[in-house]
């Protein structure tokens, strides 16, 4: 090898050298040392979140009830702010902000690490259509700040408030609930959606979709000049699913407009699916009033300081006596285990007597059999009977009695959580032996039917949700046996879970249940709740009305129809309102007819009028309403609190004391 050719190998291996060690350099900076390789891209790419849209909401006859509205928030990245030339006056008049606004927005803790000067923050939130319109034809002048879309819920009927829920921006306490043990990382990150009642919560990781992301390239100024690597690194969006809900939406509204201006609750299901078909609870409000936007913040503290309080679910969480209604389980158990001959006649002479003590009822006189103490929902059958069944073993076993009675009240849905898909449920309160030997401690003597008898007609400890007596309307509607409720009839792109479809059987003769039937219809038809009929319908129902020590009786009703083959069950509690009789038959009638005819006889055009001119709460402006029911009600923005517990047995208990 010459001496040329020697050096051009040694200056061969030198550019080799060098460039090798270079390589090294780079992959060491941009693979290695993760801290180099992180400030890289926070300066060269910018990581945009792409929201999915909500999954829709259609009720059961495939009708839109939960849509998405476009919605804006205008995003800033502080260090690509051009302080010296940003013409501030401008910028906040296309915003609708004062200067000291602009300031304040900019004004961020980058110490703490929340914020970064180069990550995209919210400057304002929620900007209206007119806003963005306005804002974009200029937003070229403003660097650092561009418009995010968002989708915000639209509720295009006005109704279902409770029932439909609503979405809330996370706070941090969200953040750090759904946080993954192990990894740290949360589910959702500031600026993130979620549902915070209603359908809206219980199906939030359907309806929530899967957020995507877009990594967009700047230049050495800063400014956005691409995609990143053409988008290869990007990841799309996932929709959430659209869900198709159990709810009639024709019902639900017809329900508002004759609930509007009272304090209760109304539930109906269909008995041979438990699929809900309305779940209102009274008063209520017009669910799009909290629609994200800039007024809802005010809106919202409005309604939480509401002393009617608009916000609490009296369908689920409100625990009710039941009263008479309740006979129709007394009855039931009664017959099943020998204690009441349903053909067994009493004479009713205006109450019950025992001990010296007259527990009054309306004095019915002779009643025949138990049909007839149905239909006229006699108090004195009632006790006798509630007493028979708790003392089935001896006067001095009641504890053995009641046990047997809470396990048949358990296998119809009383006193336990039904597991609807629907939260906040609560299981109301069948009282045990357990409970009751708290309450009368038996070194005190304890206690026996006799300190009990109220709950016999649906009194004293007992206490039901307006849910759970609408699940046992249409268990006994089904000849006993039930489905567990639900809102959710599908997905579009999916069946619901199994266990709505189950069916949990009632361990009594369906003759037993064909006799209670009966005595429904006859309640409708000749009883206490002949207000309640549809022309052509057998409807079957039971009045009840619930002793308030603190006010006004509760007005009760609960029913299903047709008696044959029935498509709907209905339990309608009205607080305050006095017999059941009064308002709740009335307005399940007129609801059942509503879902079976779709529009109501002429005939009865009185009635609906008369229930929504009444103004049971104070707030009502009866003076507007019309007679016939508009398409799109808008509800009224009122609610009350649910009066306490009745208390145990007393002197004047119940409906029978009184003319229905």
């Amino acid at each position: 090898m010459n001496i040329g050719a020697l050096k051009q190998r040694y200056i061969q291996i030198v550019f080799i050298g060098a460039a090798v060690a270079l390589v090294a350099q780079a992959a060491y900076l941009q693979l290695i040392n993760e801290t180099y390789r992180q400030r890289a891209e926070r300066t060269t790419v910018e990581k945009l979140t792409v929201y999915p849209p909500r999954g829709l909401v259609y009720d059961r006859k495939g009708r839109l009830i939960v849509n998405n509205e476009a919605m804006f928030d205008l995003m800033v990245i502080y260090n690509q702010v051009d302080f010296d030339n940003i013409n501030v006056e401008k910028f906040c008049r296309l915003v609708g902000i004062d200067e000291a606004g602009f300031k304040s927005r900019l004004d961020k803790d980058f110490k703490s690490g929340r914020f970064s000067r180069s990550v995209p923050f919210v400057f304002e939130k929620k900007l209206s259509i007119e806003q963005y319109a306005r804002l974009q034809e200029c937003l070229y002048e403003f660097s650092g700040f561009f418009v995010q879309p968002r989708n915000i819920r639209g509720y295009p009927y006005n109704a279902g408030a409770h029932v439909l829920g609503y979405i809330n921006e996370v706070d941090p306490r969200d953040i750090e609930r759904f946080k993954n043990k192990e990894t740290g990382i949360s589910k959702y990150e500031s600026g993130d959606y979620i549902g915070a009642a209603g359908l809206e919560s219980q199906y939030e990781d359907d309806l929530k979709g899967k957020k995507g992301y877009s990594l967009l390239l700047k230049n050495n100024l800063g400014r956005i000049v691409g995609k990143y690597a053409g988008g290869n690194f990007d990841s799309t969006a996932v929709p959430g699913r659209d869900l198709i809900s159990s709810i009639d939406i024709d019902l639900q509204q017809y329900g508002e407009f004759l609930m509007q201006n009272k304090t209760g609750s109304v539930v109906a299901i269909e008995p041979r699916t438990g699929q809900v078909l309305c779940m209102l609870s009274a008063p209520y409000y017009n669910p799009n009033r909290l629609a994200m936007t800039q007024e809802r913040g005010k809106i919202f503290s409005e309604l939480l300081n509401d002393t009617l309080k608009p916000f609490f679910d009296r369908t689920v969480m409100a625990k009710y006596p039941p009263g008479s209604i309740f006979k129709t389980v007394v009855s039931l158990v009664g017959m099943q285990e020998g204690t009441l001959n349903p053909n067994r006649g009493m004479s009713c002479g205006g109450g019950y007597f025992y001990a010296g003590r007259l527990y009054k009822c309306h004095g019915h006189g002779r009643i025949g059999n138990v049909v007839d103490a149905l239909a006229y929902s006699c108090n004195t059958y009632y006790f006798n009977e509630f007493r028979n069944e708790i003392d089935k073993f001896g006067f001095y076993n009641s504890d053995k009695g009641l046990d047997m009675f809470v396990d048949y009240c358990r296998q119809m849905g009383l006193g336990v959580k039904l597991g609807i898909d629907y939260p906040n449920e609560s299981g109301g309160n069948v009282p045990t032996t357990a409970y009751y030997d708290k309450i009368y401690p038996k070194i005190l003597g304890g206690w026996r039917s006799p300190t009990i008898m109220s709950v016999g007609i649906g009194q004293g400890e007992l206490q039901l949700t307006t849910l759970q007596m609408a699940n046992l309307a249409a268990c006994i509607a089904n000849g006993g046996y039930w489905y567990t409720p639900h809102l959710a009839k599908e997905f579009k792109d999916g069946p619901i879970p199994k266990k709505y479809v189950e069916r949990h059987d009632v361990n009594i003769d369906k003759q037993w249940f064909k006799l209670v039937q009966e005595g429904m219809a006859e309640c409708v038809n000749r009883g206490t709740a002949r207000i309640a009929q549809v022309p052509g319908i057998q409807v079957c129902g039971k009045t009840g009305t619930s002793q308030n020590p603190h006010g006004k009786d509760h007005s009760v009703f609960y029913a299903f129809a047709p008696k044959e083959n029935p498509k709907i069950a209905i339990a309608v509690y009205v607080e305050n309102a006095g017999w059941g009789a009064s308002y709740a038959a009335p307005i399940a009638g007129l609801m059942i007819e509503k879902y079976l005819n779709d529009t109501i006889a002429t005939a009865r055009l009185p009635v609906q009028d008369r229930m929504v001119r009444a103004d049971l709460i104070g707030r009502g402006n009866a003076d507007k309403i019309q007679a016939q029911a508009p398409k799109k009600p808008e509800a009224p923005e009122t609610p009350t609190d649910m009066p306490d517990r009745s208390p145990a047995l007393g002197a004047n208990t119940g409906e029978g004391q009184r003319r229905r």
